[in-house]
């Protein structure tokens, strides 16, 4: 699939994947920032997309930052989404980081999607779960 791209601001570095087969495209700061315990903070990756209806661009964790604590919070960008692209992250761990700038962020990944069609029903069909929530299925 042809996904088109555009550079908005001169220092983005554009999102690219490093090997064959990989899935998650690697976003990068535009910035040096370091991040305090519990601080949230939005990173801005200077580019905009274009790609079909029927995808969605979702921003998942890099696992080289998640271990240590860092997590990108929400993070879907719909087909007709024509803005900067950004991630949101939270430090939940106890100490700094930072980021320079260059350093991966996040990645992000096409994915299809299927656009469902809402009908309002009186009753919903009986399953096997029901209504259990947390913990339904036991410890073992």
């Amino acid at each position: 699939m042809k996904i088109k791209i555009k550079k908005l601001k001169e220092n983005a570095k554009l999102p690219k994947y490093h090997h064959p087969g990989d899935v998650g495209m690697d976003m990068y700061a535009m910035e040096t920032k370091t991040m305090q315990p519990g601080e949230h903070y939005r990173f801005w990756h200077g580019f905009a997309l274009e790609f079909p209806e029927g995808y969605g661009a979702f921003v998942m964790d890099k696992s080289s930052i998640s271990k240590i604590g860092l997590h990108q919070i929400g993070g879907i960008f719909d087909a007709g989404y024509r803005g900067e692209y950004n991630t949101l992250l939270v430090n939940l761990s106890d100490k700094p980081y930072t980021f320079e700038e260059g350093d991966k962020v996040s990645q992000l990944v096409i994915m299809p999607v299927v656009i469902g069609e809402l009908e309002e029903v009186d009753e919903l069909s009986e399953s096997a779960r029901g209504e259990g929530m947390f913990g339904s299925t036991g410890k073992k």
